[in-house]
């Protein structure tokens, strides 16, 4: 149990922020710290300090205006500290990150009387490497040494000497951290893969700017650090290394994952493979011309020289055979697609055929082998940084080359992901893979792009991460679907054991109003939907700063298409960056007048217009998920052969979800008001539309049904 000390502490350090920031106590806030110390006050360890409790993570649906942030760092920070862990809190977007770091934790440092460091986490890819830096500045990428296959795998070889230069005098006097995110400038994606390394590139302390390297720099910042701000991506990316790489070991973290309904989502993109055909037989085409070169520039290492000799044989059994991967799947496209147009094929339950599977099984061992001989290269050429060891290679001869010899092993290891996914024999009574073919045009040249993903991260989730963390604590406005936590427990493998509570909201949502006009048609006849949704927002009033929610950009261009040029209100997400959208639209407000955001699934989420900025979200269809989606189509295909009914398990709880967060953009603060209109017929006319409604807050609702209008009271 939490002693009474820490309790008090925790509960003075809430009176302390309290009467410091002129704020008034609210009881969901008190009953979300109340509920985390208890979970993570509970948790039991052995004498070696290892967790033996099994009910360490607790799940919190708090709504906007419960005060989350300050709920969870109040609570939990006090208890890491006195535990001897350290407290990772991770966010889906920059924005709350950024909310998070430069807000509420120099506010509760300035406030509360806890005593705290706390740092911001990144990837190593956010950080500019030094070394490469210097080499820009010196002009080393035009060394001939650097091989041919180089200029094949950098996507951009345009001069950045400039640039370089100014990052370099930037850095150097301590104006610039050396992080993507605070340059002032945009820094274009290929542009900066030639000023960052991976982890495979990196050299570490062998290399001759470790101390002033800007990624471990922030390392040791974060050493001193009690709380440490990362994003879902960063745990995960730590997580598929074994966990502690980057962030502290899980079994030493209390973790709270603010936005947790987003991690599902993102686990699963951790474990997808993809391999472009064409592409892969490029990078591989330009290592079999470079292998004159590898040898002139390494071959006086006689492990290395024997691997290299190696390479023609492996190459040799791999070409081949990408050229059957292309021959294979070809009659399976129904028609040749356009340029930047991608048509997909997916196999039925992730089944293959058998021509298929032979040939994945048949890749998976030579780029295997491929990856093990690049891997014991790059050791080398590591050891060979080191004074201390003796390779028979000059230090500027590794230097050279360790970067591309990496860089084509992350390329080795990605096929080799691929085609072990793709041909994996399924597990009984376990979720399948989604396996798919992706053909495409780009600038008149054909593609063919083999994927595979599992269709659930549940399991994997529960084992590395809930399995091995110290706690957790998952939290958002929306974690629950059709007022249930099951379908998150499903996604993201949380055991029934754990605590689980929806907390209550602060806000007064009899203020705004649900309507569901005579207007509103089923989407299922597109013109007539379209014609509702044009008319609805031409007769919108002038002053309205309304908010109006598409399902698809097909639908959302021909609304635009079709509204009347004179109406002069209309923000579309189509026309312009989502910054400059909204400072419009305020802008507009601010003005006096009125302003119509069109706006994609995106901006059911994140955005925060409140008062007088939104007094109107139109949600033009549900949300139910797009159909063409192979993990969910292969997922529901599953659960359809084993007696279940997909729609109603995963298509209408997601739908909730989504429903619940587009409405949430209206209700921001305690004052707000308005109205929110659907204009899809479904909601009354589908058994699903019941459940659909009764999941959202209670609102008041203005149902039009055949007859007069009803006032229903939810």
């Amino acid at each position: 149990m939490l002693d009474d000390a820490l309790k008090r502490d925790i509960q003075a350090a809430y009176r302390r922020v309290i009467e410091a920031r002129s704020l008034r106590p609210r009881y969901g806030q008190r009953l979300m710290m109340a509920e985390i110390a208890r979970t993570l006050g509970d948790i039991k360890t052995d004498e070696q300090g290892k967790r033996v409790s099994q009910e360490h993570v607790c799940v919190l649906e708090a709504g906007t205006g419960t005060g989350k942030t300050l709920a969870y760092l109040l609570a939990a920070l006090p208890i890491a500290k006195a535990q001897g862990k350290r407290l990772v809190v991770s966010t889906a977007t920059v924005a709350l990150q950024e909310q998070v770091l430069h807000q509420d934790l120099p506010m509760l440092k300035a406030s509360s009387g806890l005593d705290f460091e706390y740092a911001l986490a990144k990837g190593r890819g956010r950080y500019v490497c030094v070394a490469k830096l210097d080499q820009l500045m010196d002009g080393v990428e035009d060394n001939p040494t650097m091989s041919l296959f180089e200029q094949s795998l950098v996507s951009s070889q345009e001069d950045i000497g400039e640039l370089a230069r100014e990052l370099a005098e930037s850095y150097g006097s301590g104006e610039w951290q050396g992080d993507r995110d605070s340059w002032p400038q945009t820094i274009a994606d290929p542009q900066w893969r030639r000023l960052t390394v991976d982890h495979r590139q990196c050299t570490n302390r062998r290399c001759g700017h470790f101390g002033a390297c800007a990624f471990f720099r922030a390392r040791r910042g974060m050493d001193e650090a009690d709380v440490i701000v990362a994003n879902h991506d960063l745990v995960l990316a730590d997580l598929s290394l074994g966990g502690g790489i980057v962030l502290p070991n899980p079994k030493d973290t209390i973790y709270v994952f603010d936005e947790a309904h987003h991690l599902p989502d993102k686990a699963l993109e951790h474990f997808y493979h993809r391999q472009g055909v064409n592409a892969a037989m490029r990078w591989l085409g330009q290592l079999k011309k470079s292998l004159t070169d590898l040898n002139t520039g390494l071959g006086a290492q006689h492990t290395i020289a024997r691997l290299l000799g190696q390479f023609p044989e492996l190459l040799a059994s791999i070409e081949p055979r990408l050229g059957d991967a292309f021959r294979l799947a070809q009659p399976l496209a129904e028609r040749t697609p356009e340029d930047n147009e991608r048509l997909h094929y997916r196999f039925t339950m992730g089944r293959l055929p058998a021509a298929f599977r032979d040939l994945a099984q048949q890749l998976v061992t030579p780029f295997a082998e491929l990856s093990r001989h690049l891997e014991t290269i790059s050791d080398i050429l590591r050891e060979s940084l080191d004074p201390d060891k003796s390779t028979g290679l000059a230090r500027e001869q590794a230097e050279a080359w360790l970067p591309l010899i990496a860089l084509v092993h992350g390329r080795a290891l990605e096929a080799h992901a691929l085609w072990q996914a793709f041909g994996a024999d399924e597990v009984e009574d376990a979720p399948p893979q989604a396996r798919w073919l992706t053909f495409e045009q780009r600038s008149g040249e054909a593609e063919l792009t083999f994927s595979a993903s599992p269709v659930s991260a549940a399991e994997t989730l529960a084992r590395y991460l809930w399995g091995s963390c110290h706690g957790a604590v998952l939290t958002s406005a929306t974690l629950t679907a059709l007022g249930r936590f099951d379908r998150l427990q499903e996604r993201a493998g949380l055991a029934n054991r754990y605590r689980y509570q929806s907390l209550p909201s602060p806000f007064d949502y009899s203020r705004a109003v649900l309507s569901v006009p005579r207007e509103a048609v089923d989407p299922g006849d597109r013109d007539a939907h379209e014609s509702a949704i044009v008319n609805f927002i031409e007769n919108l009033g002038e002053d309205e700063a309304a908010l109006v929610l598409f399902s698809s950009r097909k639908q959302l261009r021909a609304v635009v298409a079709r509204l009347d040029k004179a109406l002069g209100r209309t923000l579309s997400q189509d026309d312009m960056p989502r910054r400059e959208l909204i400072e419009r639209h305020r802008k507009r407000i601010d003005e006096g007048k009125g302003s119509i955001i069109l706006g994609l699934a995106s901006f059911a989420e994140g955005i925060d217009l409140p008062g007088d900025y939104l007094t109107h979200v139109v949600i033009t269809r549900l949300p139910f998920a797009v159909p063409d989606d192979p993990v969910g189509a292969t997922l529901a295909e599953w659960i359809e052969s084993r007696g279940g009914n997909p729609f109603m398990r995963i298509s209408v709880p997601d739908a909730s979800i989504k429903l619940v967060q587009a409405c949430g953009r209206l209700i921001r603060k305690e004052v707000d008001t308005g109205r929110i209109t659907l204009l899809d017929r479904r909601v009354l006319t589908r058994r699903y539309g019941r459940a659909l409604l009764d999941a959202l807050p209670p609102f008041q609702r203005e149902i039009e049904g055949a007859g007069a209008p009803a006032t229903l009271a939810s």
